[in-house]
């Protein structure tokens, strides 16, 4: 199913699961089989960052990228794709600028965000706040 020429690489935020297959191409961004054009605005941005920061180092974009997403809400999704498209670029290009340029704008870019939910403590019915007791 893949070929040479075709890089597989994962992306995480919380609980999904973004694979990215990138390749050669005419730029052309599919988040599970849909294109990034009609996500909403602020999505459609945040997953154009890393298009845009390489068209600003290497002066073109021109490979396709196929992401499959599974897991978690729509904003970690989002997040976990962006990680994927980011990782891709970098491991397709082989730019040691480029990578630079991510991490300084974001260091999340390239870097799986590990923050996950706290766990619920034991007799309570949150993490974080006990049951108010009465004192007298």
């Amino acid at each position: 199913m893949t070929n040479k020429k075709t890089k597989i690489v994962s992306g995480k935020r919380k609980t999904s699961v973004a694979k990215a297959r990138i390749s050669e191409g005419r730029g052309k961004i599919s988040i599970n089989k849909i294109p990034h054009e009609l996500l909403n605005e602020f999505h459609k941005l945040m997953i154009e960052e890393p298009v845009r920061i390489t068209k600003e180092v290497l002066g073109k974009f021109n490979y396709n990228i196929s992401i499959s997403v599974s897991g978690g809400g729509r904003e970690s999704q989002i997040e976990a794709a962006r990680l994927a498209i980011a990782k891709a670029i970098v491991e397709k290009t082989k730019s040691k600028e480029l990578r630079d340029k991510f991490a300084k704008y974001d260091k999340y870019l390239l870097v799986a965000d590990t923050r996950r939910k706290e766990a619920y403590k034991p007799g309570d019915s949150k993490a974080r706040s006990k049951r108010q007791s009465s004192k007298r």
